[in-house]
């Protein structure tokens, strides 16, 4: 009885904690244990690493140094405090003093920004972290809604509703994807937001950051840009500069665009918000932070400095490749007035597929690999069987791939979806396609794709 209830109020998969239970009870011994979790990295590593075509936007394989800085011995060391000797809790942190400031200045010059913050290990947190300091509960924020692309960070089931802020929708055009101007000029007097958070999990195009700083200027307002997608197209130039025109602080993942290990980033411009923004992150919100992944974050930073642009490019131009190729063979992609995207995302209405959720399982099992995604036609509450997928062009352009490649995995896609083959028939063909390309690029050990030439080899 006591073992039912339980598993009754398990929040995970209680049929999936039941077979782990189960291989546990079958090891005769800790070490046969440890083998089992090692053989389930393997098949991962085997099926989606080598043989699947990962269309996942918030994810992006990190480079041959970036993944071994992961596991470096560093990452055993503690080092709560900022950076220096008189700011640590710990002696014996001198050269963690150097790989973190080498993080920071290296953030601060791949974002064009005069302060960066490093210690995030989640681009959550960095949200955490900007309304801690820049509100106090019971302030009005405005953020945009989850039908029409909003994220939970920045809505009343995530950071902003922990904080206790009243938070107001951003009148938003569901068809044109973008802010609704006329209406939100006509809102925000109203409503007076202390803050107007920018960001989107369903991002295409770019916000109009200039016109809403004029509105919110009248009262103090200030704009946040949440740019855990945008972040490493606004560091390669392909975006558009949240803080020049006009944003008070730009947070964003690292695990994303930027290509890095996953963990959060966030840079400012105005000194005057130093002090309160680095006490919400320490000591409030992170203490060891993971110096292995901050070693990590230093090398992407590098790594994006040196190759973002032609690497953030590639990524826009497969994701418009992407899109109208699925568009021509019969796939309704939102955007397509618009050219589909000016980012890594690609948003499809598989309401006649069968909805986002089979679409999803029935290419997970054709080894393409997307998500179910909110779209705004949907109810906010239907996120568990929405109307969208949502794919995107990281991994896919790391390993090298571009028009033609875009073309193949449109044909997979709508063989699946629209002419209704089974998956089990189109998986061979798509790990066959997929085991070719391996390397991943824009990075010191491979600069660029063999196909670039010009500015793309540099």
């Amino acid at each position: 009885m006591e073992h039912t209830a339980r598993e009754s109020s398990e929040i995970h998969d209680p049929e999936i904690l039941a077979r782990a239970r189960s291989v546990i009870e079958a090891c005769a011994s800790p070490e046969e244990i440890q083998q089992a979790v090692l053989d389930a990295v393997a098949r991962n590593e085997e099926w989606r690493g080598r043989s699947c075509v990962n269309l996942l936007a918030p994810e992006a394989p990190t480079s041959p140094t970036v993944r071994a800085l992961l596991s470096s011995e560093v990452g055993t060391r503690a080092a709560e405090g900022h950076i220096g000797p008189l700011n640590r809790w710990f002696a014996g942190t001198r050269h963690i003093d150097e790989i973190e400031a080498l993080c920071v200045e290296l953030l601060k010059q791949a974002l064009s920004a005069r302060y960066a913050e490093h210690r995030l290990v989640a681009s959550m947190i960095g949200n955490l972290a900007v309304y801690t300091a820049l509100t106090e509960p019971g302030d009005v924020i405005m953020s945009a809604a989850q039908p029409v692309g909003g994220h939970s960070s920045n809505r009343v089931d995530g950071p902003a509703g922990v904080r206790g802020l009243r938070i107001v929708d951003i009148p938003f055009d569901p068809l044109e994807l973008e802010v609704d101007l006329d209406a939100f000029r006509r809102l925000a007097p109203l409503v007076r937001p202390r803050l107007v958070t920018l960001g989107l999990s369903m991002t295409l195009f770019p916000f109009p950051v200039r016109e809403i700083r004029e509105v919110v200027d009248e009262w103090g307002g200030r704009i946040f840009f949440d740019g855990a997608h945008q972040l490493g197209l606004i560091a390669g130039g392909q975006f558009q500069d949240p803080l020049r025109e006009g944003a008070a602080v730009l947070t964003g993942s690292a695990g994303k665009t930027f290509s890095g290990p996953q963990s959060g980033v966030m840079v400012w411009d105005d000194p005057s918000l130093t002090e309160s923004l680095g006490q919400a992150v320490f000591p409030v919100l992170a203490a060891t932070h993971q110096v292995n992944r901050v070693a990590a974050l230093a090398v992407s930073a590098a790594e994006m400095i040196a190759f973002g642009r032609t690497y953030m490019a590639e990524i826009v131009r497969n994701a418009q490749r992407l899109g109208a190729a699925l568009d021509r063979r019969g796939i309704p992609v939102l955007g397509a007035h618009k050219g589909y995207t000016r980012t890594h995302q690609v948003i499809l209405d598989v309401r006649r597929f069968g909805g986002g959720l089979d679409a999803a399982r029935r290419l997970e099992q054709a080894n393409i690999i997307t998500n179910k995604n909110l779209i705004p036609s949907d109810r906010a509450d239907a996120w568990d069987r929405p109307g969208g997928l949502r794919l995107g062009s990281i991994e896919v352009t790391r390993l090298g791939m571009g028009e033609p490649e875009m073309e193949s995995i449109a044909d997979f896609i709508a063989r699946v979806l629209v002419e209704q083959v089974p998956p089990e028939q189109v998986a061979g063909d798509v790990a066959d396609f997929r085991r070719p390309f391996q390397t991943l690029y824009y990075c010191f050990d491979h600069p660029s794709p063999p196909q670039q030439t010009g500015p793309a080899a540099r």
